[in-house]
């Protein structure tokens, strides 16, 4: 008994001397893509994008003063006042302000001015707001669904607006009205008075829908059901024509008339049509 208790003793022994005489293993530690990321760094391929999770709605414009919130349908804009500053916004578009905001209705080109927007659709008072004593910060939101685009005017160029076109901008914007031409105005689904904007500042645009721009190099053409247009440089130019070769095709094809652009220049459309969403509503009305 004694001799195998020995023996015993003596196989451990060796066992023991062979494990310490092997390299340890070092412990395994999560691979990269195991650990949580860290902030700033890009997410995993097929992981939700940062700006894809409801807690990160907020879509921030480096080294400018303002943001987009719950961008999409339901697009809300904050804008960060310095003290003093003022911005102006088509009536009614506030949400919410800092305490310290001022807020009025002006009549922006006076009684003229008034009116002409009045004929281009669009209200007839704008809304100025001015932070005093300090900053401030202001969120709009446009009266109909759909998204916000800005659009940065350095004095020399000039925009074109649909009806309900303008939403907001910098204090140093000049909003009018121009006349088109006949062909234009009875065609165009913008009448003859449409909105210009000019000046230097940041102008902001709201549509029914979500926005998509074109934009088009030197030569190249683009055609557009005009009630989708939602702005474009006043130096660019189109022409109105039948959406197919012959009047048949073009009004039994739900079109009509289309408007054509050619580049240079960016062309910015809404990808729903207030007209024909109209339409539906009024097939559900009742008849009196």
């Amino acid at each position: 008994m004694a001799d195998m208790f020995a023996d015993y003793k003596q196989q451990q022994a060796k066992e023991n001397e062979t494990k310490s005489s092997q390299p340890s293993q070092p412990t395994p530690t999560p691979a990269a893509a195991d650990t949580p990321a860290a902030a700033g760094t890009p997410a995993a391929a097929g992981t939700p994008a940062a700006t894809d999770t409801p807690a990160a709605t907020a879509t921030a414009t480096a080294g400018r003063n303002f943001e987009y919130l719950h961008r999409g349908a339901f697009t809300m804009l904050k804008v960060n006042l310095k003290a003093g500053e003022k911005f102006k916004a088509e009536s009614d578009a506030m949400v919410a302000m800092s305490a310290n905001v001022s807020v009025e209705g002006k009549l922006e080109g006076g009684v003229l001015g008034g009116l002409g927007r009045m004929l281009s659709g669009e209200k007839i008072f704008f809304q100025t707001l001015t932070a005093q004593n300090g900053p401030g910060e202001v969120y709009f939101s446009p009266a109909i669904p759909g998204d916000v685009m800005d659009i940065e005017l350095d004095g020399t160029t000039s925009y074109t607006l649909q009806k309900d076109g303008f939403f907001a901008g910098s204090e140093g914007l000049e909003i009018t009205t121009k006349m088109q031409n006949l062909a234009k105005g009875l065609f165009s689904g913008e009448g003859f008075f449409v909105i210009r904007v000019s000046g230097r500042g940041t102008l902001f645009v709201s549509s029914y829908g979500a926005i998509h721009p074109f934009d088009l190099s030197v030569g190249e053409e683009i055609v557009i059901d005009n009630y989708h247009l939602v702005a474009w440089p006043e130096t660019m130019n189109y022409t109105i024509e039948k959406a197919s070769s012959g009047w048949v095709s073009s009004l039994t094809s739900g079109e009509g008339l289309v408007c054509r652009f050619r580049g240079p220049g960016r062309v910015l459309i809404q990808t729903r049509n207030p007209t024909g969403f109209g339409a539906w509503i009024r097939q559900f009305m009742p008849v009196k």
